[in-house]
């Protein structure tokens, strides 16, 4: 019989939920929470800043499969997407949306992703399957200090399940869902832990999904017809082998490999005053297809070595993300191309990403009689591409037209190279009070060589390599007063940064924009968290101010973007978190957050002083219900669900919209309802679920109107906005022993 119990909890959002059928779950409610966010074990509620710790045993049962799926159990975390394993996080309203990522994202002891502004880091967030993960760590606030570069406002942590000595497992899972207006999609997950010895275990697991599409091309002026063009597939593996030589030594070898292949985006045309869909419902104007190729691979090496009077661990990764893009192009620029060259045709642009990361880091760990201390050093050496080229192709194909002069060509090859020493202390004054310090000193160096060409890009050019460089100091301090062995309160003053770097230049850009400079944020915070002995009754509420400054922005010159430095924002608020379990067997979670984000100057792209963040509601809560029973010996069942509530928030910034009508567009807010139902028996287990039962159409994104200073992207001036997927039933089934 598997455990029932699964853990939701914040540092300070602390929440219990208790799902239908968890594996891998602690084995009782009552059991204290173990997470890494400090670089070290502790319990959770030791730990003086916003962390939720999401249960990989309670993902499964939510059939939360990707970013988009967890929100609901993350207060204060949002996500800007409208394709596949292509999206933007956002912590706390600290979002301009820049091409430099603002959120962390780590695969146990691996960064993975951009720490520069050059490889589009912003926009392709790990989006990691989250089958047989131990648990999603999200930690809200920066975090310079243990992170580093890119974690301004927070980082997103999976932990993976670590191979087992104590015994064989294997479970494997199947599944179908059918979407209203759209396409079947089915998948399929296995894994298997087997012991090698008292001293070694293996463990692997693979995933594939086939996701259906639910997106129409109608002919609209003249594009293609064609249904269903926005599926997507996921598939890939990780492997991991953990060996234990001696009692002192502990080493683990980890091998991660997830493709996603997805076809049209997820957006649909819209009215560009109101985003209201248009009449037509669910749809694109599609000319050339367009698809979205992207691969993540991931290696890693970590050992644990005791030496007594502190713990050596040294992490050894290496990660690469490579992306290859279509975009379609057609209906704003092939009619000024067949003007310029005569030539009926379809256009778009293709463009190759790809990001090589190598990082070390050693940390020395221990604890003395009042105070428990680490130091560590940290080393990375970054090399990216990016690569785009505008085609044109005969009308109804890809293939290029030939004797054509070259259109439009850029690539950027880059290198980034960071060096850091951090140390921590938390001195443990008297019986009840704490004080965490930490402190970061980093130094990174980049280069960047340019290289345009065509028509559009105004000629061949090669442009010089820039450099630039940079020293910086993080730090975080953190008090911590605890009320009673339940109760705690806890203040934290944290900075982060975001790297500088040199830029991508549009053709006669002046030389002043040959690199661009960092952005920081100093964050406040002060929190209470509180729990009955048995933790089946808690409760946690946190109230933050961010000052943020010399933003860094994707700017627009003559349609081509480059990043820049200009204002200044704050964000303000209040998160929290509640959980019962009244009786056995249910639990209930509410949580919520109040976010107030705003700039705070003008900045170059179109924001205005007094303008909300992008994308960050106001208001967001969710309310989370489980309740499992036994039916007769040995079988079990469940039922659960889910009402996630975002409130009205703006839409990407947009100079001409918000000089016409004196405020940027703003997207309703929208409520999203799951149920789900399951029968345990023990060794296989039977599962029923909706996703958004009320058929929501919430927004997930904006695109812009046109491109190239004028041109519309869209018929009839629409605009494109992503889109939730529809009302989705599906059926799983798992067996395992």
């Amino acid at each position: 019989m598997r455990v029932k119990t699964a853990i939701l909890i914040s540092a300070t959002m602390m929440a219990i939920a208790v799902p239908s059928h968890a594996q891998d779950a602690p084995s009782s409610a009552g059991e204290p929470i173990i997470v890494t966010a400090q670089k070290r074990s502790q319990t959770l509620i030791e730990v003086p800043q916003s962390i939720t710790v999401v249960d990989g045993s309670l993902l499964e049962d939510q059939h939360a499969d990707s970013f988009q799926d967890y929100l609901v159990n993350v207060p204060g975390l949002q996500l800007d997407q409208s394709r596949a394993g292509q999206g933007r996080l956002i912590i706390r309203g600290v979002n301009t949306e820049g091409v430099a990522s603002t959120v962390g994202v780590y695969v146990d002891e691996t960064p993975f992703g951009s720490s520069s502004g050059l490889v589009n880091g912003a926009v392709l967030a790990g989006d990691f399957d989250t089958f047989d993960i131990e648990r999603i760590e999200v930690l809200r606030g920066p975090q310079g200090t243990f992170y580093g570069a890119s974690s301004l406002s927070g980082v997103l942590k999976f932990v993976t399940n670590t191979p087992s000595t104590a015994g064989v497992e294997a479970r494997g899972r199947v599944g179908l869902e059918t979407t209203d207006g759209g396409e079947m999609s089915y998948y399929g997950n296995a894994v298997v832990n087997l012991p090698l010895s008292d001293m070694a275990a293996f463990r692997a697991s693979g995933v594939y999904r086939d996701t259906g599409g639910f997106i129409d091309s109608i002919g609209t002026a003249g594009s293609d017809v064609e249904e269903n063009i926005n599926d997507s597939k996921s598939y890939g593996g990780r492997a991991s082998l953990l060996l234990m030589p001696t009692e002192a030594i502990d080493l683990r070898l980890t091998a991660i490999v997830q493709n996603i292949r997805a076809d049209a985006p997820s957006l649909v045309l819209a009215d560009p005053d109101t985003l209201e869909i248009l009449p037509d419902g669910l749809t694109q104007a599609q000319y050339t297809p367009s698809f979205s190729d992207l691969d993540y691979r991931v290696y890693n090496a970590t050992g644990d070595f005791d030496l007594g009077f502190g713990t050596l661990t040294s992490s050894t990764s290496y990660s690469t993300q490579k992306q290859d893009l279509r975009t379609d192009y057609t209906f704003a620029l092939g009619g000024l191309i067949e003007a310029v060259l005569g030539v009926p045709n379809d256009f778009f642009q293709d463009q190759s990403t790809d990001s090589e990361k190598f990082t070390q880091e050693l940390r020395l760990a221990g604890s003395a009689s009042m105070v428990d201390w680490l130091i560590g050093a940290y080393y990375t050496e970054e090399d990216g591409l990016i690569q785009q080229d505008f085609v044109v192709a005969s009308p109804g194909t890809v293939t290029p037209i030939d004797g054509l002069p070259a259109t439009g060509f850029a690539e950027v090859v880059s290198d980034y190279r960071e060096i850091a020493a951090f140390a921590n202390v938390t001195l443990h004054i008297g019986e009840r009070f704490d004080i965490d310090i930490g402190g970061r000193y980093s130094d990174n160096e980049q280069s960047a060589t340019q290289t345009t060409d065509g028509i559009l890009a105004g000629g061949f050019a090669e442009f010089p390599t820039y450099e630039s460089s940079e020293d910086v100091f993080t730090y975080s301090v953190a008090p911590r007063f605890e009320l009673s062995p339940d109760a705690s309160i806890f203040a934290r003053v944290a900075k982060g940064f975001r790297p500088g770097g040199p830029n991508v230049l549009p053709p006669g850009a002046p030389a002043e924009f040959a690199t661009y400079g960092s952005d920081s944020v100093v964050s406040y915070e002060v929190g209470f968290k509180a729990q009955t002995p048995d933790r089946g009754l808690s409760f946690d509420v946190a109230a933050f101010y961010i000052d943020w400054d010399d933003i860094q922005l994707l700017a627009i010159q003559d349609g081509f973007g480059f990043n820049a430095n200009g204002g200044s924002a704050r964000s303000k608020g209040i998160e929290f978190a509640a959980t019962a379990q009244p009786v056995g067997g249910l639990s209930l979670t509410v949580n919520g957050a109040y976010t107030d984000a705003e700039l705070t100057a003008d900045t170059q792209i179109g924001g205005f002083d007094g303008d909300r963040l992008p994308f960050t509601p106001e208001f967001s809560a969710a309310l989370i219900a489980d309740y499992n029973w036994e039916v007769s010996s040995g079988v079990e069942a469940s039922v659960g669900g889910s009402l996630r509530h975002v409130s009205e928030q703006s839409a990407s910034f947009d100079e001409a919209f918000r000089t016409a009508n004196g405020r940027q567009r703003l997207v309703d807010g929208y409520d999203v309802v799951d149920l789900r139902a399951g029968v345990d028996f023990g060794q296989v287990a039977l599962d029923f679920y909706v996703k958004n039962l009320g058929n929501s159409q919430g927004r997930t994104s904006t695109t812009a109107i046109d491109v190239f200073g004028g041109f519309p992207l869209y018929p009839g001036g629409a605009i494109a906005t992503g889109v939730l997927r529809p009302r989705t039933f599906g059926v799983s089934l798992t067996a395992g022993i």
